[in-house]
């Protein structure tokens, strides 16, 4: 396997590239809901840039003065920004679950939060209260004629891709039943959507759905593996899921009393190895490395990986790329997530896995030390060999830091491009789009939000894919802020243009 030399960025600011009041402000909530063309624009949009891009994130962090124990509580806000001949047009609206309906009338927080938010009232408010608000506030997606916001623990809800009027919880066509979960991080194989669910117990329940183009679930499989399971994101090749078994146990008794919320119980255990699962994806599996349909286990290093860049099978090994952690960041009750010291916080690096299923091994290597998040590759190589890679990283290329630049893999020279909106900008995920027809890989437009701290407001950015180098194709200035969201996905429809 190839070892990569670390990429050496000639900084222009001081190490620490940025300074922790400017990168508060990302997490002010926003309140109003807009809908207007983007008029201010420093450079040019591409002309053959058409389609939408929707982003969503948790947008509401306080009620009434309550602020919520972690911003992952925060309830989901849906934005749009639609390109057409040029010009640009953005829309933001809440996803009116009914928990937010509710919350919205009583003027206060009715429901706790899965990672720590309790409702006022202290714990005897919530002794024995287990019921928690489907907040649809990590990922939107339009897939089969539907725009689907997902929270991973709870139903999707379908939103009008025009209006992003909720249009209610939407159950599949009936192969969800009420309470199911359908994961926030499906991934798109040509003409297939697959997604998960997740259900943790002493052992756990990993239930897998393929859609097709249309939305029509037409495999649905359900697998259970030891032990509780904390899992966030999965990755795909033709023939396999894959998910990494993070060693950690979860305590209910601090959450049952009303002391916790669920998400403070989770406890990391180190010392104790990483499970990689392996989960067939179809029926006849007589070509595949793995020549039964049932799960498969293997051990690595100890870890904690939320999210997966990509996986791809080749010369009878399986290869999975993946942002790692030492250790899970604890969620300390009656801590206030704008004091992150994240100096002391271990980053997310980028890490390859090396399985070779005949003899249950596992070979690992860093590919970039960097501190780095939400990766994002080529839609047509998702489950394939790939060559670049784009992910949200700190300016500095030591330490742990806010994500304030876009940096670009190239897996194949090992060369990196870093473009950087440090000193007073915060990045979130970039969206690769590709050019239309475009014969390279890379050819296309990186599209990323980034909250400019000077003027408190954010810009969407346009990136050249295939030279960071270069200045943004275009800065669109918004006329406010977006706090700081999750993830998003583009459509090559245009939705939201009058």
């Amino acid at each position: 396997m190839q070892t990569f030399e670390l990429y050496e960025h000639a900084s222009t600011f001081p190490v620490k590239s940025y300074n922790r009041e400017d990168w508060q402000g990302g997490y002010q909530s926003l309140k109003e809901e807009l809908d207007y063309w983007i008029d201010d624009v420093e450079g040019q949009i591409p002309g053959e840039l058409q389609g939408t891009l929707f982003r969503n994130g948790p947008g509401l962090f306080d009620r009434n003065g309550h602020r919520v124990q972690h911003p992952f509580d925060g309830d989901g806000m849906i934005c749009a920004i639609a390109f057409q001949n040029g010009r640009a047009h953005f829309r933001n609206r809440y996803v009116r679950t009914a928990g937010f309906v509710e919350e919205e009338k009583a003027g206060k927080f009715l429901y706790r939060g899965v990672f720590g938010t309790q409702k006022p009232g202290g714990w005897l408010a919530n002794l024995f209260d287990f019921k928690l608000k489907n907040i649809a506030n990590t990922q939107v997606i339009y897939w089969g004629g539907k725009l689907l916001a997902l929270w991973e623990a709870a139903e999707p809800h379908r939103l009008d891709p025009h209006t992003l009027e909720t249009l209610g919880i939407d159950y599949l066509d009936g192969v969800l039943q009420p309470g199911d979960a359908f994961a926030a991080h499906p991934r798109i194989d040509r003409n297939r959507l697959v997604n998960f669910a997740i259900k943790p117990g002493l052992s756990t329940t990993i239930t897998i759905y393929e859609l097709d183009e249309t939305g029509k679930v037409v495999q649905r499989h359900t697998h259970s593996v030891p032990g509780f399971a904390f899992i966030h994101d999965f990755a795909i090749t033709p023939n396999y899921c894959i998910f990494f078994q993070n060693p950690v146990t979860f305590n209910p008794l601090p959450f049952i009393m009303g002391w916790q919320g669920a998400g403070e119980c989770v406890k990391f255990r180190p010392g104790e190895p990483t499970r990689i699962i392996i989960i067939p994806r179809h029926t006849n599996v007589e070509d595949s490395l793995i020549q039964n349909r049932q799960v498969q286990i293997f051990e690595t290093q100890s870890g904690f990986v939320f999210h997966h860049a990509n996986a791809f099978e080749q010369d009878n090994k399986i290869y999975i790329d993946s942002i790692c952690y030492e250790s899970l960041p604890k969620v300390e009750p009656n801590s206030d997530y704008r004091q992150t010291d994240f100096e002391t916080l271990s980053p997310g690096q980028l890490w390859r896995f090396e399985l070779k299923p005949e003899n249950k091994t596992v070979g690992s290597q860093i590919l970039e030390s960097r501190c780095c998040e939400f990766p994002s590759v080529h839609p047509a190589k998702v489950g394939q060999p790939y060559r670049y890679l784009y992910l949200g990283a700190a300016h500095a290329d030591g330490g742990n830091a806010p994500l304030q630049a876009i940096l670009k893999i190239d897996l194949t020279s090992s060369e990196r491009q870093l473009w950087s909106a440090a000193p007073q900008g915060f990045v979130s995920e970039p969206i690769f789009v590709p050019r239309s027809n475009a014969d390279n890989e890379d050819d296309g437009w990186l599209l990323t939000v980034v909250y400019d701290s000077i003027c408190d407001r954010s810009d969407v950015v346009i990136l050249n894919a295939r030279d960071l180098n270069q200045e943004p194709v275009a800065r669109l200035h918004l006329k406010h802020h977006i706090p700081y969201g999750l993830h998003g996905s583009f459509t090559p429809e245009i939705f939201g243009v009058r």
